[in-house]
């Protein structure tokens, strides 16, 4: 991608995911999102679209395309209409196994990379504990290795897609935190089996995306093999970083997806909505909140696509990633928020759609990372102030 537009080949990348997107209209996801139903039916055709491997290598089956292309992918998908609904349910198959891809033994990549691109087995990602929050350093969960296996044992929570996943990527202390150098040490990551009397999935009721399952996750004894350990012993905080700009980018893409969707129905309804004789998108009370939230949607979007091309240069994107993130999230709820109300009392009405935009953008604020480490990472590492947490 070219810093503003995009080369012919992305073009017609994101065109076929509009017209694969196109087969699932708004009462589909609408459907989707009133009985928490899991949107099975867009997953399989996105997967045999080759899109769930679109971002690994070659060798394994995939496309190897970068991060580029899966921005635009997952923001086609969840501009289309079918918002974090959509775009969750795909999400961590498209990036999420990237540690495993970089770091996995050959022999491990070998045999599990091509199942997830089939679908045979399918991801969720366990690092979010109750106690610990955004301070991973500081989690719980523990793999102690006995022979030629790790027994894990702790609890995650807000692990999605955990009630559809059989494998989980799972981060644990190996060595206690008060026997290493640095709270970041002492950290593994493993690729393991959800197996059933060891793994317990309990979905977590939440506002929105009710069709992608959040969970709490509780290990006990669960048995994983040496050779499932990816990369090094302890070196499992190093790992994760690697994955952490990718997806900061991808849920702001996504986010911009969302909002671009709730202010294109809104401008619809404004120009069709006659009150006192004249349509309302003619006052500009409601014209002039409809253009700044435009203007927010498309200033972030540069944004994550600026950082999606210097990770896809090889360049640092950490500042770029996590702008992007904020702003993105800032501007969707911005343009969620005055979707709703330029549709007045019918914006709280679940037909227009607007309603269910409003409340799955809040997803894009909170996770995975909230507003306020962002705006510390960049204080610290951008404008060079001390760090205060």
């Amino acid at each position: 991608m070219s810093e503003f537009w995009l080369t012919e080949a992305q073009q017609e990348i994101r065109d076929s995911v509009e017209r694969l997107c196109a087969r699932f209209d708004a009462a589909y996801w609408r459907g989707c999102d009133q009985t928490g139903a899991f949107p099975q039916a867009f997953v399989d055709a996105f997967a045999e679209g080759g899109w769930i491997g679109m971002a690994m290598p070659a060798q394994f089956g995939g496309s190897g395309l970068g991060l580029t292309e899966a921005a635009l992918v997952m923001q086609a998908v969840a501009q289309s209409g079918a918002g974090q609904t959509g775009a969750s349910a795909v999400h961590m198959n498209i990036f999420g196994p990237m540690p495993l891809v970089k770091f996995g033994s050959a022999e491990l990549r070998a045999r599990a990379i091509p199942r997830l691109i089939s679908r045979e087995d399918r991801l969720c990602f366990g690092v979010t504990e109750p106690d610990s929050g955004l301070d991973t350093t500081n989690l719980k969960t523990r793999a102690v290795k006995k022979g030629d296996r790790y027994i894990i044992n702790g609890r995650k929570i807000w692990t999605s897609v955990a009630q559809e996943a059989n494998k989980i990527l799972i981060v644990a202390r190996t060595t206690p935190r008060d026997e290493v150098k640095k709270p970041t040490e002492g950290l593994s990551l493993f690729y393991a089996d959800m197996t059933p009397g060891h793994v317990t999935a309990t979905v977590i009721p939440k506002m929105g995306r009710k069709a992608v399952d959040s969970n709490s996750v509780f290990i006990d004894d669960l048995e994983v093999p040496v050779e499932n350990l990816i990369g090094e012993e302890g070196k499992g905080f190093r790992y994760l970083l690697e994955g952490l700009n990718p997806e900061r980018v991808l849920v702001a893409t996504e986010a911009v997806g969302i909002g671009r969707c709730a202010l294109a129905r809104a401008a619809d309804y404004a120009k069709t909505r006659v009150v006192f004789g004249r349509p309302i998108g003619q006052n500009q009370g409601i014209a002039h909140p409809l253009a700044r939230a435009w203007a927010g949607l498309e200033a972030a979007n540069l944004m994550a696509f600026k950082a999606a091309a210097l990770h896809d240069a090889g360049k640092d994107c950490g500042a770029e990633a996590n702008a992007a993130k904020y702003l993105a999230g800032e501007a969707a709820f911005a343009a969620c928020e005055t979707a709703v109300l330029t549709h007045g009392g019918m914006g709280y009405a679940q037909e227009y759609d607007v309603e269910r935009f409003f409340r799955e953008i809040m997803i894009a604020r909170i996770a995975p990372v909230s507003r306020e480490m962002i705006l510390n990472y960049i204080a610290e590492k951008v404008l060079g102030l001390p760090k205060s947490y």
